[in-house]
């Protein structure tokens, strides 16, 4: 039997929260590899010179070192929930794109040099699109989750946790519905299971797919 695929990964890096969750929905069986990211190991170096999470290397040996482009994988290869006709690519890199801009100086104004109020409200305005489609239909891109919701959950997690007495407070109920509801999943809960940080050499620890 081949070796299973293996994901370095961290938790809470919403990167690697995206592709854990579409590995758990796409029942993919693989090799789970917690970093840490100040002692990033020397395997994940050599597998991808970018060094950063999520890095997913398959049973055959390819690299796929985007977070999207692992989701696609693995949907690729079983897609039970039909997660890929919500791959709304447009959504997505608007998330990927000005929110993750905003979100980054809101949470960490200090790296960035940067006022948090005036990017808090800029995040706050680019999630009018979010509530608009969620006033109509309880996920992004119809009645059921998809790709396009757990690729940008992880994200609007990080945004509301920020400050989330301020954040429930905002005129957003259907955001704040599907956010609540996408937290609250099993399959989030799974795919956020802690791990201590993989050493080489030690027993190997596998994502509870289904």
């Amino acid at each position: 039997m081949p070796a299973p695929p293996i994901l370095y990964s961290f938790r809470r890096c919403p990167y690697a929260m995206r592709a854990r969750l579409a590995l758990l929905v796409s029942g993919t069986d693989c090799e789970l590899r917690e970093v840490k990211l100040a002692d990033k190991p020397a395997a994940m170096i050599a597998a991808s010179a970018k060094a950063t999470v999520p890095v997913l290397v398959t049973a055959g040996g390819a690299v796929i070192d985007e977070s999207l482009d692992i989701m696609r994988w693995a949907l690729a290869r079983h897609d039970p929930e039909g997660w890929r006709a919500g791959d709304d690519a447009a959504l997505i890199a608007a998330t990927d794109g000005p929110f993750k801009h905003h979100l980054d100086r809101y949470k960490y104004p200090e790296r960035h040099g940067a006022d948090p109020a005036m990017h808090r409200a800029a995040g706050l305005a680019l999630l009018a699109e979010l509530e608009a489609r969620l006033a109509a239909q309880p996920h992004l891109c119809g009645d059921r989750r998809s790709l396009a919701d757990a690729a940008i959950l992880p994200f609007v997690r990080q945004f509301a946790a920020t400050d989330a007495d301020w954040f429930a407070a905002q005129p957003l109920p259907g955001v704040q519905r599907w956010l609540a509801a996408g937290l609250a999943a099993p399959l989030f809960a799974r795919a956020m299971v802690r791990h201590k940080p993989w050493r080489p050499g030690e027993a190997p620890v596998f994502l509870a797919a289904r």
